[in-house]
């Protein structure tokens, strides 16, 4: 298994990023036209939001995985219903990263303003709600009730994930089968169905189905627990928004929950900053100094890694092709990453 001494030597850059999905990326140019396409409207406001989103970029990791995965099921890829496809996941997860930035109150995203800091929440909410109004209808023309169920599903996961985390803004008695309750209904849910639905898609039978769905999910928590320790360690250039954000917004992560096992003393002061909002007496310089004191950011990394690897273990259902190569090297790209 890797270790983050390991990582940190072969930290992802963003154009290695792009060699990843390098193998997809016309597919990609594909998706990011009928994302054009299908977020018009007669309505003007309607066309510039969904500009502005649009133009605010992004990996694209999630349609990619869902091309990937129908392509490594044996699909076609470009086909025009899998683009479309793909685009729904983009389109839902643009819209849940709106209502993200409002319920954070977040002023930047992908390195410029936020929607919402931008346009304000009334017209953000609509928009989002749009975006997902908008997702439903695009993957109607698939005439497919288990991908809707899929999608339906999903939809709810994540709403009421939302809706979770609401109710622990501020609480510092977090479990972690809590975290990560709320990290799969609001992270690896949506990956996991990225997966299912392009081997649904490409008429993969049930056991490479079920395993997709696996993939996805492992996935997607090695994804969310490399996220968290950027939260913490890296700066707002690199992560293209406020770095440091998730205590100061009264949310404690795995890493500040394990933090706070090992010193419970702490707990008056990271009370104090969800109060205030911002790091006072006690700098985030000394949280990750503690973290790593602790060895905790290894220990999370190393936990990332063995989902990684129970992703890359399950393909072994498929035969191999360049797409599924891809797929074994895309969970080192998630966690290595900067942003």
């Amino acid at each position: 298994m890797q270790t983050f001494a390991y990582a940190k030597r072969e930290v992802i850059s963003k154009n290695s990023a792009r060699k990843v999905f390098d193998v997809v990326k016309d597919e990609l140019k594909l998706v990011e036209a009928e994302f054009e396409a299908q977020a018009r409207s007669n309505i003007r406001v309607v066309n510039f939001l969904s500009d502005y989103l649009r133009a605010s970029g992004g990996k694209r990791v999630r349609p990619a995985l869902l091309i990937l995965t129908n392509y490594a099921c044996g699909g076609q890829g470009d086909a025009e219903n899998i683009i479309r496809l793909a685009t729904v996941m983009e389109m839902l997860h643009t819209a849940t990263l709106v209502h993200d930035d409002i319920i954070d109150n977040a002023d930047t995203r992908r390195g410029r303003p936020s929607i919402n800091a931008r346009f304000g929440n009334q017209t953000s909410v609509l928009m989002g709600d749009w975006l997902y109004m908008s997702a439903f209808e695009t993957s109607l023309a698939e005439r497919r009730l288990e991908i809707l169920d899929v999608l339906t599903r999903l939809t709810r996961k994540m709403t009421e994930g939302e809706l979770i985390q609401m109710t622990m803004i501020g609480r510092l008695d977090i479990t972690e089968a809590e975290y990560f309750d709320i990290l799969k209904r609001k992270t690896a849910y949506l990956f996991s169905a990225c997966c299912e639905i392009g081997a649904m898609a490409a008429g993969a039978d049930q056991a490479a189905v079920a395993a997709m769905r696996s993939y996805g999910l492992d996935l997607g928590i090695a994804f969310q627990l490399a996220d968290d320790l950027l939260d913490l360690t890296a700066d707002d250039e690199s992560l293209g928004k406020a770095a440091g954000v998730d205590l100061l917004e009264g949310k404690l992560t795995l890493p500040l929950i394990k933090l706070l096992e090992v010193e419970p003393e702490l707990r008056p002061e990271f009370e104090k900053m969800m109060l205030s909002g911002a790091y006072d007496d006690f700098s985030r310089a000394m949280i990750i100094d503690r973290l790593y004191l602790h060895g905790i950011v290894d220990s999370i990394r190393e936990r990332a890694y063995a989902h990684a690897e129970a992703a890359k273990k399950v393909l072994d259902v498929l035969s191999k092709t360049l797409y599924r190569q891809t797929l074994e090297e895309i969970p080192r790209f998630v966690i290595q990453r900067r942003s």
